[in-house]
């Protein structure tokens, strides 16, 4: 698919991975560059589930739920590169590297997730992921998955 520039809404990014409700976090992606690079935001509201727990009175989006969106985000950026909307792809975790939490994430916030590809083509991907809220970085990490993609 080249190099040209593309979004995903929900509809498009429910196409290329199987996350759902309440685990399907990333919103929308607003920049694909091929396989190399994308941009995913995920908008942090208050009627999320783990919020009851997390904490009660001072309600944080978990790290490790910035870590998954960040993959949910790299899943897409990869699917939509490949072309592989409604063809079954599947990607699981194989390791997180340097993962830095900054800040804390709250209700209200826009989680904006810029992706970069480090190594990829074949089934192991690795990337590299920055998450900012008001241009202040919130998580950084490197994380490897594999893709079982359809053949």
């Amino acid at each position: 698919m080249g190099n040209e520039l593309k979004t995903a809404d929900i509809g498009l990014i429910q196409k290329i991975i199987p996350h759902r409700f309440p685990f399907l976090l990333v919103d929308r992606v607003v920049e694909i560059d091929g396989t190399e690079r994308g941009v995913g935001i995920k908008n942090v509201t208050i009627n999320e589930p783990f919020f009851a727990g997390h904490f009660p009175g001072e309600p944080v989006f978990p790290g490790v739920y910035m870590v998954e969106a960040m993959a949910q985000t790299s899943a897409v950026i990869a699917g939509i590169g490949l072309g592989l909307a409604e063809k079954g792809i599947s990607i699981y975790f194989m390791a997180m590297d340097g993962v830095k939490f900054r800040r804390k994430v709250v209700p209200g916030d826009v989680l904006r997730m810029e992706i970069t590809k480090l190594r990829g083509g074949g089934k192991v991907w690795k990337f590299r992921g920055v998450a900012t809220v008001d241009g202040g970085i919130a998580c950084q990490c490197e994380f490897t998955a594999m893709m079982d993609l359809p053949k």
